[in-house]
């Protein structure tokens, strides 16, 4: 354990909540990383609400709900929360009868439809885009985004991540759709909603009904996991099962609270208070 913020084991300590990455802090790939079973059984046996928090929209709670089954956790969809379930919070919230012209997954468009938003047919009887990781986006739907930024018509994006990664690679992400379409009508997103954007937290303190300084954050990124932790007040946990190394934190303007080595140091750290 690295304590970089004075005090942020005794924080640890108080934490209500605890929200978690899934690839490369609980997963990665189609591997259950050490520690993660461990974790999950500490706070079902202590009635502590945690929730899985992921940025990548192409799949439904349901979807990711059954990922974690095979792996072997007790979760299902309710234990699960995508940047997809915070755009529906915020356009049931903040644009509450608006026709949302839609470029998603089917699963993606499936959760909106359930949510009760309409759906837009095209163009001409929209009030705002919404895009998300969409895996089917054709060349039409494309086209039709772009006329819709170019009517003026708000874009919503929800996240902003360039990559997603694969076995083997990455796959072009939302991020990546947003910069041709920007390219193209010379105007971006209007709004971003997943990580490390505010309206993630805002969503995740209503899903937990906790305030955010008393929910940890536990993720494998510092400039969407530990960004999104520092700049809302949750506790900042980095572990280094995934994408980021010790050497990373050289330098970093927003540094972890709290460092471990994966789930298996952190259930630990739990176990044993000092």
């Amino acid at each position: 354990m690295i304590e970089t913020t004075p005090g942020a084991f005794a924080w640890l300590q108080r934490i209500r909540a605890f929200a978690l990455d899934m690839d490369g802090t609980t997963y990665l790939g189609g591997r259950l990383l050490p520690g993660a079973r461990d974790f999950v059984d500490l706070m079902i046996a202590r009635e502590t609400p945690f929730t899985f928090l992921t940025n990548n929209s192409s799949k439904s709670r349901a979807e990711y709900g059954r990922k974690l089954l095979g792996l072997g956790l007790p979760c299902g969809p309710e234990r699960v929360m995508t940047s997809g379930e915070a755009t529906i919070r915020y356009l049931l919230r903040e644009r509450p009868g608006q026709r949302v012209y839609l470029a998603a997954t089917p699963s993606f468009e499936a959760e909106v439809r359930e949510a009760g938003i309409v759906l837009a047919e095209g163009r001409a009887d929209a009030d705002v885009a919404v895009l998300g990781y969409d895996t089917t986006l054709t060349f039409d739907r494309l086209v039709a985004l772009c006329d819709l930024v170019r009517d003026g018509k708000p874009l919503v994006a929800t996240h902003p991540d360039v990559n997603c990664p694969v076995d083997g690679g990455y796959w072009p992400d939302v991020g990546a759709f947003l910069a041709l379409i920007e390219r193209s009508t010379g105007r971006g997103a209007d709004l971003v909603v997943g990580k490390p954007g505010p309206l993630m937290v805002t969503a995740l303190c209503e899903r937990l009904d906790l305030p955010a300084g008393d929910i940890a954050y536990v993720g494998d990124r510092l400039y969407t996991d530990v960004a999104m932790a520092r700049r809302s007040g949750m506790l900042a946990v980095l572990v280094l099962s995934g994408e980021t190394t010790l050497k990373d934190l050289e330098g970093t303007p927003e540094p972890p609270d709290l460092v471990v080595t994966g789930l298996d140091e952190l259930t630990l750290l739990l176990s044993t208070p000092r």
